[in-house]
């Protein structure tokens, strides 16, 4: 659940903006910026001090995060806050030096919504930070729960169920799930979840993209058939649940990109398989 939706009548009408970084310089810097743009902010400069200053009341509406922190990496203080009750669903955007391909695709894995590397524009990052903004508003019109053959999806708690068991997965595939969800029966190009589940994030292939629907589909299990590969265009998310139908589909569709899957875990060295 973002927590503007759920704290509303009680903070302040400008996100807050919660800024993680032990390099004095970038911090007023970024936080200059944000405060001109008419956003309140809370800078922490160490692992420890982000994660209590994630839960002080008002909860922030997004966290700039670095992943080099003095005490403990930034992708620890992002898992943290994704197990935490109060801010499994704070929105995320990692800025770093770090810009290897595998440390943005662990930095997603680990539950980011987006990365920016440094050196940095600070336009940029201010139209990121909108961008993320604006998706988490946009959920608050959403139901809080959804029902689909095996699957149950609660927006606010931030929890995925299958045949009535949980399925653990990252913000960013809970988001995906949600947009697939959304538009059941429609064709999903590769494209297009980048730029709506990504924020059309410029350093994620499209190889990325399949990686993450292969693990979706995997931590769905059985209910992980309802997203069927359409070769050489996308994905699509059954308009009915068609149950009945066996495991035929559903291995099927994982078959139809496993060559993709191996290709991005490739390339990868096989590192996702720890995120």
């Amino acid at each position: 659940m973002r927590h503007a939706r759920i704290l509303a009548s009680s903070k302040p009408v400008s996100p807050l903006i919660l800024i993680v970084d032990d390099e004095p310089d970038l911090v007023a810097t970024v936080d200059y910026n944000l405060r001109r743009e008419g956003y309140t902010t809370r800078t922490a400069t160490s692992g420890r001090e982000a994660l209590a200053a994630a839960i002080q009341s008002p909860v922030p509406d997004l966290v700039v995060l670095d992943l080099m922190l003095p005490d403990m990496p930034g992708t620890e203080v992002c898992r943290r806050l994704r197990v935490g009750d109060a801010t499994r669903g704070l929105p995320i955007l990692m800025l770093t030096a770090k810009g290897d391909e595998i440390d943005r695709v662990v930095g997603f894995e680990v539950g980011a919504d987006d990365y920016v590397t440094k050196p940095f524009s600070v336009r940029e990052l201010l139209l990121r930070i909108g961008a993320i903004l604006r998706r988490s508003q946009q959920e608050t019109s959403d139901a809080s729960t959804v029902q689909f053959g095996r699957l149950s999806l609660d927006h606010d708690a931030h929890r995925v169920w299958v045949d009535g068991e949980e399925a653990a997965l990252t913000a960013l595939e809970f988001r995906l799930l949600g947009t697939f969800l959304s538009r059941r029966g429609r064709v999903q190009s590769r494209e297009t979840l980048l730029s709506d589940v990504w924020g059309m994030s410029p350093e994620v292939t499209t190889r990325t993209v399949d990686t993450h629907v292969k693990r979706l589909r995997e931590k769905l299990g059985p209910a992980g058939a309802y997203i069927e590969t359409l070769r050489g265009v996308g994905y699509r998310f059954r308009d009915v649940p068609e149950d009945g139908g066996g495991d035929g589909d559903g291995s099927g569709g994982d078959h139809a990109d496993d060559g993709d899957a191996r290709g991005a875990a490739g390339a990868r060295g096989g590192d996702l398989s720890g995120a």
